[in-house]
């Protein structure tokens, strides 16, 4: 598998290698050691799975204290998977990016600790499935607008978005950035 750093420092864009005849295919999408080579080592201690149909969006959510790194994939259809940079400090800060995931690229993105994350559907339906490295803890979890104008996220182009209550009155970026408990350090 390949492991591709990003333009944002700490994100990580990975790629399996596919074997695939008439009968289907075989990948390997996790495997420690080529991780922790990359720098990407954990115990995760927790996945998991959500089913969403087109123009759902998911996000942007992140976890505080001591907060969750993930390694997201598409596992059935398609989607585009958004971070964005809410580390103090840093020289990306409120800046995102978009790559496609879907069960056909089978990539896969490495978003730690320090990014909000979240996603929306393109396909009629899509399995979206994430290793965690912190157990989800409710009291910590918290988000941003998916529409923050400062922040600018492009969404698909004609896709009707589908939002629920909690990520449409989410707050805006700069209406928490004193509260992050994410500083920039460089690498």
């Amino acid at each position: 598998m390949q492991i591709t750093p990003t333009r944002l420092e700490g994100i990580a864009l990975v790629e399996p290698t596919v074997h695939g005849d008439a009968r289907g295919f075989f990948a390997e999408t996790y495997r420690q050691n080529v991780f922790a080579e990359a720098g990407i080592d954990h115990d995760w201690v927790q996945e998991n799975h959500s089913r969403s149909s087109r123009g759902v969006v998911r996000g942007m959510h992140f976890q505080t204290d001591p907060g969750q790194d993930k390694l997201v994939r598409c596992a059935r259809g398609s989607i585009v998977d958004v971070v964005v940079d809410i580390r103090r400090g840093s020289p990306t800060y409120g800046q995102w990016e978009a790559h496609e995931l879907s069960d056909e690229n089978m990539r896969q993105v490495y978003v730690p600790v320090g990014f909000a994350h979240g996603f929306a559907v393109t396909s009629d339906t899509a399995d979206v499935v994430y290793k965690c490295s912190w157990y989800y803890v409710a009291e910590t979890e918290r988000g941003i607008r998916y529409d923050d104008p400062d922040v600018g996220i492009e969404w698909p182009p004609g896709l009707e978005l589908k939002v629920s209550d909690r990520d449409r009155d989410a707050p805006l970026l700069r209406d928490v950035a004193d509260e992050l408990p994410y500083e920039y350090a460089a690498r």
